[in-house]
């Protein structure tokens, strides 16, 4: 994975943040945090809490120790920074995080419900296995953090994790992946709960993972 450097990755994070809101992933108050790496210790991250306006100058620098080393962040934004740099400790080849309050995602994670694998284009974000909901804590707190680590540490087929009673967060190569990708899981959501009314959505195969990585490698496609 190329790291970016610091003025990238703040021009790609804002064009991400932008994306988020033209396709309807942030709740009323536009609140979101966007991160994305710039070294083996270091990331750019948000340094408030609403993205409606985001600009290459609302970032400040945080190390992968937790600790805020330029600019400053709001109080409710230091909060959550152990659940972004957790996130990229135990995955090297994560390059951005986003966490927000995507709709349709976040029913599901009001419901306390998985989200199974129902919709082919999450595979080829390298989804292998229902996205699931870590126990609710605190936004920030120990408990939270750790549960998320843990299944991004344990579960490698899984580049999001849903959050009790609060939201999504997402993780892939980079900030437009990272955003693609919570797009087309809000969407997945969404259809599984259209998909109620005819019925139910019926899971995916289990070949399905494997067919559709050969299909992704013999053609060359990314997603």
């Amino acid at each position: 994975m190329a790291q970016l450097t610091k003025e990238t990755a703040k021009e790609q994070l804002v064009q991400a943040a932008h994306y988020l809101a033209s396709h309807g992933l942030l709740f009323r108050g536009n609140h979101a945090n966007l991160s994305a790496r710039i070294s083996d210790d270091q990331i750019v991250m948000t340094k408030g809490g609403s993205i409606a306006n985001l600009s290459v100058n609302d970032f400040a620098i945080v190390g992968l120790n937790g600790k805020v080393l330029e600019g400053d962040m709001e109080p409710t934004m230091q909060e959550i920074i152990d659940m972004h740099v957790g996130i990229y400790n135990v995955r090297p080849s994560v390059g951005s995080v986003i966490h927000t309050h995507a709709p349709h995602v976040t029913a599901f994670s009001v419901a306390q419900k998985a989200i199974p694998l129902v919709y082919e284009p999450l595979l080829r974000f390298g989804v292998s296995e229902p996205v699931p909901v870590v126990p609710w804590a605190p936004r920030g707190s120990k408990a939270s953090v750790d549960a998320i680590v843990d299944i991004a540490k344990n579960h490698p087929g899984l580049p999001a994790v849903l959050m009790a009673n609060h939201g999504v967060l997402v993780f892939a190569d980079n900030p437009m992946s990272t955003a693609s990708l919570l797009g087309t899981l809000d969407e997945a959501a969404e259809l599984y709960i259209l998909a109620e009314s005819l019925g139910g959505a019926k899971v995916l195969p289990e070949l399905a993972i494997e067919q559709v990585r050969e299909r992704m490698m013999a053609f060359g496609s990314k997603h």
